[in-house]
C-alpha cells in the first residue's frame, strides 16, 4: 500500500495563503495533488491541514482531507516529521506502508519523480529529492554588516572547482519512508537515506515572492 499526506498549513506569513494562490491559474496546492494522481502509485492522497478553505481546495483537486490537523502541529516551529506521524496515526496505516510526504508548494514536481524515489524505497530510512548547488559551496562568502565579504574556507581560494566535491541539497518536493520510520520520528537525513537526484531547473524552494517569480518563469518554460 502507498498514501500520499500533503502537509498545508494556513498560517504562511512570506507568501500569505500561499498554498492555495493561484499558479499558472490553479490553486497552488493543485499541482502536486495532479502529479500525485498522474503517478498511478497512491491507494490514498490525503491533505493534512488546520485550515478549512484549504482542505475545500483541496477536495475540489482530488485529494481526500479526512482529519483536521490540530493547532499544536499547525504552526511556524513544526517540523514535517510529527505531522506526518500524525496523519499516518489518523489514517491507522500499517507499519509497512509506503507513505510519501509531498509539500503542497512544489508544483514543479513529477510524476515520473515520485515514481523513481518509490523505488528507491526500502525497509528502513528515507528517499529525499535532492539537487545539487550551482556553485562550489567551498567557495562560498560571508558579507559582514559594512558589506565586507571573506571566504568562509579561505583554504579553497586556490583551489580548482573541478577538485572541489559537488554538494547537494533538499529539494524541498517530497520524502519517502515507510511509516514505521515516520511514526519512530526518524531524522530524515539519518543513516540510511538515500537522495533522489533532480536537475536544478526543476527545482525552487517558494519561500518569498522572488522565489514565486521565479518558479513561475521556470514553470513556463518547462511547460512551454
Amino acid at each position: 500500500m502507498a498514501v500520499c499526506i500533503i502537509p498545508a498549513r494556513g498560517g504562511s506569513k512570506r507568501i500569505p495563503r500561499k498554498n492555495v494562490a493561484l499558479f499558472h491559474g490553479r490553486p497552488m496546492i493543485g499541482w502536486p495533488i495532479a502529479a500525485a494522481h498522474a503517478s498511478g502509485l497512491f491507494d490514498r492522497i490525503v491533505v493534512s491541514t488546520d485550515d478549512p478553505q484549504i482542505a475545500e481546495v483541496a477536495r475540489a483537486e482530488g485529494a481526500e482531507v479526512p482529519f483536521m490537523r490540530p493547532a499544536t502541529l499547525a504552526d511556524d516551529f513544526t517540523p514535517t516529521v510529527p505531522v506526518i506521524a500524525h496523519a499516518a496515526a489518523e489514517l491507522a496505516l500499517t507499519p509497512d506502508t509506503a507513505l510519501c510526504c509531498l509539500y503542497a508548494t512544489a508544483p514543479l514536481v513529477r510524476a515520473e519523480d515520485l515514481v523513481a524515489g518509490h523505488a528507491l524505497l526500502g525497509d528502513e530510512g528515507y528517499v529525499i529529492s535532492v539537487t545539487s548547488f550551482p556553485f562550489p559551496i567551498q567557495r562560498a562568502l560571508r558579507r559582514n554588516p559594512d558589506g565586507a565579504v571573506q571566504m568562509m574556507q579561505p583554504e579553497h581560494m586556490l583551489t580548482r572547482s573541478q577538485d572541489l566535491e559537488e554538494a547537494w541539497h533538499d529539494a524541498g518536493q517530497f520524502y519517502w519512508a515507510r511509516a514505521a520510520t515516520w511514526a519512530a520520528g526518524t531524522a530524515v537525513f539519518g543513516p540510511g537515506a538515500m537522495g533522489l537526484p533532480l536537475p536544478r531547473h526543476r527545482v525552487q524552494d517558494i519561500d518569498t515572492p522572488e522565489d514565486w517569480a521565479r518558479a513561475e518563469a521556470l514553470f513556463a518554460a518547462i511547460r512551454g
